[in-house]
């Protein structure tokens, strides 16, 4: 299902947990990190798209998260024209993506990357939420930076408090107090 101009509805799923670091999955035997992402079928929403995807690709289900936020519009990337298939070039130029931010409220064990018999992912870990973006393959970063810039401000904030703070002052990032309330840095990684 391509839209008049050649792209392809998707959705990209930002998983946080309560450190506010984000899932980061090993795409299946490659050495490419990504968030996990996948086609809107026709006939559903966004949302609808989302849960389906979390599930075929990380394993779980809606009661374990929470959505935060997600982005206004679709932001798009074109595929390089290499890796399209023959038979589509001239149709399909790439993805449009709603991208979603959602706490996880369930368990690390919660997680099943098998939970398909089509898995996406075969290695996960928790990354600080703004990513090595040099590991995302490269037509692909622009929107995960734009995706990360404009969900940063839903960060929720960090449960962790230290105790050696005065009363009255909120930790900033990385514990330091009076720092801005949302931002994990005050700058995004370069594009390269």
């Amino acid at each position: 299902m391509l839209d008049r101009e050649g792209f392809r509805p998707n959705v990209g799923i930002i998983l946080l947990n309560q450190r506010n670091e984000v899932f980061w999955g090993k795409r299946i035997r490659t050495h490419s990190w990504q968030f996990p992402q996948g086609g809107i079928k026709h006939g559903e929403t966004p949302e609808q798209a989302m849960f389906r995807e979390l599930h075929e690709e990380v394993g779980l289900h809606p009661e374990h998260v929470k959505i935060v936020a997600r982005t206004r519009d679709w932001l798009r990337y074109e595929v390089p024209e290499h890796y399209i298939r023959r038979d589509a070039r001239g149709h399909y130029k790439g993805q449009k993506q709603i991208w979603f931010l959602l706490q996880l409220l369930g368990r690390d064990s919660d997680m099943n990357l098998r939970a398909t018999d089509h898995p996406e992912f075969d290695a996960w870990r928790w990354n600080e939420y703004w990513v090595p973006l040099e590991s995302v393959i490269e037509f692909k970063r622009g929107v995960y930076e734009m995706a990360l810039t404009e969900l940063a401000r839903f960060l929720p904030r960090s449960s962790h408090h230290n105790r050696y703070l005065r009363a009255g002052m909120r930790p900033g990032p990385r514990g330091r107090a009076g720092g801005p309330e949302l931002a994990p840095d005050t700058e995004s990684p370069p594009a390269s």
